[in-house]
């Protein structure tokens, strides 16, 4: 017996009356759920209609040029059993922009009590939960935190699951803001040493870890404090535990004690972020940190190795070095912070060398041994040192996404070998309803990307045609001196074969660097030669991470070297280090002799 299916316009949210600009069926086609019926376009948004279910296509009730609403039906469908079907309102239609390759979601409405809909808005026969939400939004570090309050900003229902105690995740609790408060008191350290050279002179720091420790984490409170108070503002409900999928519009919620709930969800945003990498066969010692075990200051080691000069590392390092450890760094490639322009690293690799008790590049550790006199460590290089002994050894080889952690593959989603989780500029999955953000989606795994991929993944959900199309995302490291770079490095450029123009300013000559005490920097701009517009920018020295907004802020506002160079920056700061670079590509610059070009 054959089942009769009425293909019906479902609900638009805001629309009424679209045009039908194009239909893409004919009576006698075969056509599978999700197959495109009609192109429609309103003032927002080109959008394909798609078939609910699989069937062949009897009657076509539009043509174009119609103008169609709620419930108008385009097409009448036959699959094979069952009477008359008519379809439900749609809690949402996802619609695809015709030449674009994104999505973008028109909400509808659903009555409460409700059952939530698939894809097609066919109730999909969910296990039963024991909480709804429009949007759920599993991970609260920056980039979930802030897709949650800018869901709820726009009206949705948002249920915000993470495993911490307190909202902030990685990022706020044992990453980005504990690790920069303890680099301030290293740098009052190291500045206050500076200074007896200038007539300034101070005893020998006494070090109180717990009371150091106290003012980290009371700073850390503070700010976990104010994300609890603006969750409660917009009604967000918070709740704790491990979150995994069960099904497409479903998870469940193992809570600290024990208990599961499932939590069913109209649309998924999964900001679950990453964990500290490991590297396989270090022994199970306390002695031996991640990161986050590092941030706890359980002592002050007399002799401390950490294993990766990256970012991680090296501010790690700063600090231990500061507090009085004899500081070691290994790392497995030729150069320190991989990735980053050489030149950039080199005042820092300079002033590490003078400090720490070894530098070793192009290194591999070969073992770790726990002993009771230390950590006994081998290595392997060319001219690698002997076994050495160590209080303390810290692994920080970066970090693993956490996509594999989540069951996604219950649910349809895809995760690589690696953890990483796919998205397009819409930050959604393969799985069309479920979003991803933040480290779980790819490199830079940095905060200030997640935060803006969350606003991008609430709007999408809420109906606004947007996407992620930052032209740059900056870098910092926040170590001593500080690196920060935006846009194409000179590294990259020089791989691609692509010619650039350079503008560089030596901080040695900076009036307000030198009043720092700190005259090992430069500020460097590269620009496309024919229109001299800025493509990429990097700087090294004091507050770095500061200044490479102005640069971000250029290369997204197309400015040119003149734009950068003829915009009056206060006397004397370090942001005039910007203007100088510009200036000295320009030909323009008179804070030093620069001989015109040939």
């Amino acid at each position: 017996m054959s089942r009769i299916i009425e293909q019906r316009v479902p609900d638009l949210g805001e629309f009424r009356d679209v045009e039908v600009i194009e239909v893409l069926v004919k009576p006698g086609d075969n056509v599978e759920p999700e197959s495109p019926l009609i192109t429609l376009e309103t003032d927002k948004a080109t959008m394909d209609v798609p078939a609910t279910a699989a069937g062949v296509v009897q009657e076509v009730r539009v043509v174009k040029g119609d103008r169609v609403s709620k419930g108008s039906l385009i097409a009448v469908v036959t699959a094979a059993g069952g009477d008359t079907v008519r379809l439900p309102a749609l809690t949402e239609t996802t619609v695809v922009m015709a030449g674009h390759g994104e999505t973008v979601v028109l909400p509808g409405r659903q009555s409460a009590g409700a059952p939530v809909a698939d894809d097609a808005g066919i109730a999909a026969g969910e296990p039963a939960a024991d909480l709804t939400a429009k949007v759920l939004v599993i991970g609260a570090g920056p980039g979930g935190y802030t897709a949650a309050f800018r869901a709820a900003d726009l009206g949705l229902g948002v249920i915000l699951v993470d495993r911490w105690p307190q909202l902030g995740g990685v990022c706020l609790n044992v990453g980005c803001i504990p690790s920069k408060a303890l680099l301030h008191a290293a740098r009052v350290i190291e500045e206050a040493e500076a200074m007896s050279t200038h007539g300034i002179r101070f005893g020998k720091p006494q070090i109180d870890t717990e009371a150091l420790k106290q003012w980290k984490n009371k700073i850390v409170g503070k700010l976990t404090a104010g994300l609890t108070i603006l969750a409660k503002q917009r009604k967000v409900n918070v709740l704790r535990g491990f979150a995994r999928f069960i099904s497409p519009h479903r998870v469940e919620l193992r809570v600290p004690e024990g208990t599961t709930r499932v939590i069913g969800f109209e649309h998924c945003i999964i900001a679950a972020g990453s964990e500290p990498a490991r590297i396989p066969g270090l022994p199970t010692d306390s002695r031996v940190m991640d990161s986050t075990a590092a941030l706890d200051l359980k002592d002050i080691p007399g002799q401390l190795l950490v294993i990766g000069g990256g970012i991680i590392g090296l501010e790690m390092a700063c600090v231990y070095d500061a507090l009085g450890s004899k500081v070691s760094v290994v790392e497995l490639t030729d150069t320190l912070m991989p990735g980053c322009d050489r030149d950039l690293v080199r005042p820092l690799e300079k002033r590490l060398r003078s400090r720490y008790a070894s530098i070793m590049t192009g290194t591999r550790v070969m073992g770790v041994e726990a002993g009771d006199s230390g950590l006994k460590v081998s290595f392997d290089a060319k001219d690698a040192p002997q076994p050495q002994i160590y209080d303390r050894v810290l692994c920080a080889v970066g970090r693993v996404p956490n996509g594999r952690v989540l069951n996604a593959e219950s649910a349809g989603i895809e995760v690589d070998a690696r953890g990483y989780i796919a998205v397009d500029r819409q930050q959604r999955t393969n799985v069309r309803h479920i979003f991803a953000i933040g480290d779980i989606v790819g490199q830079p795994m940095l905060a200030h990307k997640a935060t803006h991929e969350g606003k991008v993944a609430a709007e999408v959900i809420a109906g606004h045609k947007r996407a992620f199309d930052a032209l740059v995302i900056p870098s910092v490291a926040y170590t001593d001196p500080e690196i920060a770079w935006a846009g194409i490095t000179e590294t990259e450029a020089q791989a691609l074969g692509r010619k650039l123009g350079k503008g560089l300013f030596p901080w040695m000559a900076s009036g307000r660097s030198l009043a720092l005490n700190r005259d090992d920097g430069f500020t460097k701009l590269l620009f496309d030669e024919e229109s001299h517009r800025i493509v990429g920018g990097g700087i090294v020295g004091s507050n770095a991470g500061d200044l490479i907004s102005e640069v971000a802020l250029a290369i997204e506002m197309g400015a040119d070297a003149a734009d950068i160079g003829l915009t009056i920056h206060p006397h004397p700061t370090l942001s005039e280090t910007v203007a100088f670079a510009a200036e000295a590509f320009d030909g323009t610059l008179t804070d030093l002799y620069m001989p015109k070009k040939s």
